[in-house]
């Protein structure tokens, strides 16, 4: 967000420069929730004891400081559970959403294949976080049969579709909750029965769907959940895989070592990190759909405003259900979303996911459900959160109107 010649700075000289930009009117609006979320304040207090006064490892039970530390771990994990109604031992702790898809898809798929199973398809959406995708199709080079199911217009995956895919042949179906570009909600319950009428497991990537909507396992039939902690006001580098117990799930290991996590995910845990989570987890739960509601008035405020101002603007995937605090937007002219981002620097969106950001090419996701090159380019992504305030949503739609009209001025000028 700094830029690159902010971020070069000297360590002293960068904490003042942040300092600057993030105090008074000229501070950056953070609109970009989708990507990352700030850490609740209650959150950073209850991991701090856990660096500064118990940094013990939760492995070492055989004293008091590291037993301490467990407990903690342990009170962290049921949180997690509470969170989509599942049992706190069926929480297997990981570094992130990434690690859990990769451990649900590949694990499982592994573990079917060394048991001598003919079950070889693992179907998919096109739209899903890339980590799902290479996974899906990693598995291609192990003998597997890869299905990728398109969507339509809306991001909705077509149940027809899906049920014309899945059979006695399938092992996994693995669709996302809620897609991290468009904020669209997939229909996980009718997914989760036609995936358990054919006898295969179901997975979903929730990541941006905890503690936006309500998730419970046990009603959309699922038997591996993927959940991610700096998606939900947590830290970043800590996630967790939900893995049924009844009927059992089983998986195998992506990598060797002590045996935690159930022998699925050897290595320390991070104590500080764990509590973290489980403490975003616990707020979630209890704040989640007030955080929803008051997310949709934001939104509607900002949109509101930009439409007023940008004659023309346009929602993507207008027609289906979304969380509150997703904004997928396309702008009118022949303009970019770069453009549009540069000439407003202190409002901080995005053209897609974070983990693509590097792509010079239009978000596949919005390319899948049928935008043309033009409006996938026109394209912003504003994720709108917890934290956001009604000044922020004016200043930012004001703020995005002027440097779109600049945008549309300096092609109009280019043009002659």
């Amino acid at each position: 967000m700094v830029g690159h010649a902010v971020a070069s700075l000297p360590p002293r000289r960068l904490k003042d420069h942040l300092a600057a930009m993030t105090a008074g009117p000229n501070r950056p609006i953070y609109l970009d929730c989708h990507a990352t979320t700030p850490v609740d304040p209650r959150v950073l207090a209850a991991m701090r004891p856990w660096w500064e006064e118990n940094f013990a490892n939760p492995g070492s039970v055989e004293h008091t400081m590291g037993r301490a530390a467990e407990e903690a771990v342990e009170e962290a994990r049921g949180h997690v559970a509470e969170l989509i109604g599942a049992d706190a031992k069926e929480i297997v702790l990981t570094s992130g959403a990434t690690e859990a898809n990769n451990l649900a898809i590949k694990g499982a798929a592994r573990f079917a294949a060394a048991q001598g199973s003919d079950r070889r398809r693992i179907v998919t959406v096109a739209t899903e976080h890339k980590c799902v995708l290479e996974s899906v199709k990693a598995l291609a080079g192990e003998g597997f049969d890869p299905v990728i199911l398109p969507v339509d217009a809306n991001g909705l995956l077509d149940l027809d579709v899906l049920r014309a895919a899945v059979d006695d042949r399938t092992l996994l179906v693995s669709v996302m909750a809620v897609n991290n570009e468009i904020g669209v909600i997939q229909d996980l319950a009718a997914i989760g029965e036609v995936a358990k009428a054919a006898g295969a497991l179901f997975h979903t990537d929730a990541a941006q769907a905890a503690g936006r909507i309500s998730l419970d396992v046990e009603e959309i039939r699922a038997d591996l959940m993927s959940l991610s902690g700096h998606k939900i006001y947590g830290p970043k580098g800590i996630g967790a895989l939900y893995v049924r117990r009844r009927p059992r799930v089983r998986l195998a290991a992506l990598f060797s070592g002590g045996g935690q996590e159930r022998g699925l995910r050897s290595g320390t845990l991070p104590a500080p990190l764990v509590v973290g989570l489980g403490e975003a987890a616990r707020i979630a739960a209890i704040e989640g759909m007030l955080d929803s509601g008051r997310i949709a008035g934001q939104r509607d405020r900002f949109l509101e405003a930009l439409t007023a101002a940008v004659p023309g603007v346009a929602l993507n995937a207008p027609a289906a259900p979304k969380v509150t605090g997703n904004v997928n937007i396309a702008f009118p002219g022949a303009v970019s979303a770069q453009d549009i981002m540069a000439a407003a620097p202190m409002v901080c969106v995005s053209t897609g996911s974070a983990c693509s950001s590097a792509e010079v090419e239009p978000s596949y996701v919005l390319r899948a459900i049928g935008l043309d090159e033009s409006r996938a380019r026109a394209t912003l992504r504003i994720g709108i959160g917890r934290f956001t305030s009604p000044a922020d949503v004016d200043q930012a739609a004001a703020l995005l109107a002027e440097a779109w009209s600049r945008a549309v001025s300096g092609t109009s000028r280019a043009a002659e």
